[in-house]
C-alpha cells in the first residue's frame, strides 16, 4: 500500500531541493510530473504511474462520495475533489500560465452541477453538505482529469527561467473578478498567499503537494465508510 512517509515524501523534497537549480532542471520536472500522476486517476499521465487517488476512490459509492465527511467541517470526499481540482485550475492556468480555466471551458460548471465556481474554502459544514449532494461524481472526476491533461501539458512547456517567475497583480486580481476564490475571510488569502510564490513555489504547493493532503482526508472517510 501506498505510504506518504515512504512514497512521497522522499520525492517531494528531492523536489524542494533541485527545483530552482538549474542544472537539475529536468529532473525536477519529471519528478513534478510523477508525483502529479500520483494524484491524479491514470488517465491523466497514462504512464502507468501507481495513482493514490484510484486506490482511494475504489468501492466508494456514490452515496460513500457524497454523504460520508471528515471531522473537519464536514467535509465530503466530493468536497475534497473539488477544492483540490480548483485550486489546481486556478494556479496552473490563470498563474502559471497565464490563460483560460478549464472550468470555463466544456461547459463544465453545468456539467458537474456544481452551485459554487470557487474553492470552497468559506464553505459551511451545511453548505459543503449541499454542494456535495448536487454534484455530478462522474462529471466531477471528468473535469478533474481535464484540469490535470491541462497542468501536465503547462509543467512540459515551462522553461528553467519561468522557475523565478514571481506571480503578475493582473493575474491575481483575475483570480477575484473570475469569482475562483471567495472574498469572505476564510478564502480570500489564497490570493494573497499565492501572490508571494513564484513558479517553482507553486509546483510544490499546490500543484502536487497540496493534493495529498486532501487525498488523505479521503482515506480518512473511505476507512469510516467501511
Amino acid at each position: 500500500m501506498f505510504s506518504v512517509n515512504n512514497d512521497w515524501n522522499p520525492k517531494q523534497a528531492r523536489l524542494r531541493n533541485i527545483i530552482k537549480k538549474e542544472g537539475d532542471f529536468q529532473e525536477a520536472m519529471d519528478i513534478c510530473l510523477s508525483l502529479h500522476s500520483i494524484v491524479h486517476m491514470p488517465e491523466v499521465s497514462e504512464n502507468g504511474e501507481y495513482s493514490f487517488l484510484e486506490e482511494v476512490l475504489t468501492d466508494v459509492s456514490n452515496d460513500g462520495f457524497k454523504n460520508y465527511s471528515s471531522s473537519y467541517k464536514g467535509r465530503t470526499i466530493a468536497y475534497n475533489i473539488w477544492h483540490i481540482t480548483r485550486i489546481e485550475d486556478i494556479c496552473a492556468n490563470i498563474l502559471i500560465a497565464g490563460g483560460e480555466q478549464v472550468i470555463n471551458t466544456d461547459n463544465w460548471l453545468k456539467k458537474t452541477g456544481s452551485i459554487i465556481t470557487d474553492t470552497g474554502n468559506a464553505l459551511t459544514a451545511e453548505e459543503i453538505a449541499e454542494f456535495s449532494q448536487a454534484v455530478n461524481k462522474e462529471e466531477l472526476m471528468n473535469y478533474r482529469a481535464a484540469v490535470g491533461k491541462k497542468t501536465r501539458e503547462i509543467i512540459r512547456n515551462l522553461t528553467y527561467k519561468d522557475m523565478k517567475r514571481k506571480m503578475d497583480e493582473d493575474a491575481l486580481q483575475r483570480i477575484l473578478d473570475e469569482k475562483s476564490v471567495s472574498e469572505k475571510e476564510e478564502a480570500v488569502w489564497l490570493v494573497e498567499f499565492w501572490g508571494k510564490k513564484t513558479v517553482a513555489g507553486l509546483l510544490l504547493l499546490p500543484i502536487t503537494r497540496h493534493h495529498v493532503m486532501h487525498i488523505n482526508d479521503c482515506l480518512k472517510i473511505k476507512k469510516k465508510i467501511k
